[in-house]
């Protein structure tokens, strides 16, 4: 029902679009019917309207029945659901016309019989019905995780046609959870350094964004022994590379000349030397400021190499090895002064505000690290996502 609500729904749009003359041509003849049954609602003794709606009512029905006689003959049980879609195109069309005939040309009246269709829309679902169970039923049989997704797509058809139809549902739970592959992500840490359980666990919580879909879980946890993995996901971590504690620092003088005040300006003989205006003459007097800053540059660094591999359990074998890794720094800068802090510019005078920070120890560095790594394996999955399916 899906596939006929989108073609009326195409139908309407090319209508929207040209005139029914062109759509005949074009051979889109239940757009032509759409436009003119839409202008002879409007204008019901339109001549041109009347003999184009005519025409297209004619051919499409002809072209529909030649459609259903073959289907007929082949006599494919899979071609149910495709006569159904046609005897339930013709009733819509009768349906459609019947909303404007009789209509009137100067010598006759064009009204089309009326047909029942019911009984062979009836009949065509229930055939369609019957094949999309019997197939499901036959693809369950298989024992193949391929052929369950396919049972509960012809399952979710008989859904869709026939509601609860027999046990539907309860196949349909089945073929789903039988269908699904599920994957474990888990991490072993091959390195030197113990790791808090926490950071494993940080790791784990990987975005799920571009990974999952309608047949894939992943896991994080094994907490179900009951579930069934298919796919073991293995985060390694070879090897944790921390560098030792460095302080470096280096010093410089910083110099800044500041208005300190003014003197007088005098004659050759000691006088003070007036303007016009009779007023002593005064020139700004400067002094040099001097603060000598040392700076302490503090760095620790680690770096965290490893891969995911991906194995899969039927049969058991690697199907994909991707490195992975992160790392990150911990700098920090402080500065002490020595001198006039005056002569500071602000930025410089905040540094000597702060003082060096102890360094974090080893398992911190490599905490700060887990936002970095998570992202790293969530993009390895995503590059390798092809082999879980």
């Amino acid at each position: 029902m899906k596939k006929f609500i989108w073609l009326f729904l195409l139908v309407f749009l090319i209508s929207g679009c040209a005139s029914s003359s062109k759509l005949i041509q074009r051979g889109h003849y239940d757009a032509a019917i759409e436009k003119s049954v839409k202008k002879l609602r409007k204008k019901p003794a339109k001549e041109k309207e009347i003999i184009n709606l005519e025409r297209s009512y004619q051919i499409a029905n002809e072209q529909n029945l030649e459609r259903i006689r073959f289907l007929k003959r082949e006599a494919n049980p899979r071609s149910m659901e495709e006569m159904m879609r046609l005897y339930t195109r013709m009733k819509h069309r009768q349906t459609l016309v019947r909303t404007v005939t009789p209509l009137y040309l100067r010598d006759r009246v064009v009204q089309f019989p009326y047909v029942d269709y019911d009984e062979e829309i009836i009949t065509a679902r229930s055939g369609a019905v019957e094949f999309y169970y019997n197939q499901a039923v036959d693809l369950m049989g298989r024992n193949d995780k391929m052929a369950y997704r396919e049972a509960w797509m012809s399952l979710a058809r008989v859904k869709d046609l026939s509601g609860d139809y027999r046990d539907v549902n309860n196949l349909m739970v089945e073929s789903r959870d039988k269908g699904i592959s599920r994957a474990l992500v888990t991490v072993r840490n091959h390195s030197h350094l113990n790791l808090p359980p926490e950071y494993e666990q940080q790791l784990l919580t990987v975005d799920p964004r571009g990974l999952e879909n309608d047949w894939v879980e992943f896991y994080y946890s094994d907490l179900d022994q009951s579930i069934y993995f298919d796919y073991f996901v293995v985060v390694n971590l070879r090897g944790i590379m921390i560098s030792p504690d460095q302080t470096t620092q280096s010093d410089r003088q910083v110099r800044k000349r500041v208005e300190d005040g003014f003197e007088y300006v005098l004659d050759a003989n000691g006088n003070v030397l007036k303007d016009t205006l009779g007023n002593d003459i005064k020139v700004p007097k400067y002094k040099n400021l001097v603060c000598t800053v040392v700076e302490t540059k503090q760095l620790k660094t680690v770096a965290i190499e490893g891969d995911i591999e991906i194995f899969s359990e039927r049969p058991s074998r690697l199907l994909k090895r991707e490195p992975v890794g992160a790392a990150t720094k911990f700098e920090h800068l402080s500065a002490r002064a020595v001198g006039d802090v005056a002569a500071l510019d602000e930025e410089t005078l905040k540094a000597t505000q702060v003082g060096p920070l102890p360094f974090p120890s080893d398992p911190e560095m490599v905490m700060r690290t887990s936002d970095v790594f998570r992202a790293a394996i969530a993009d390895a999955l995503r590059k390798n996502r092809q082999f879980i399916r």
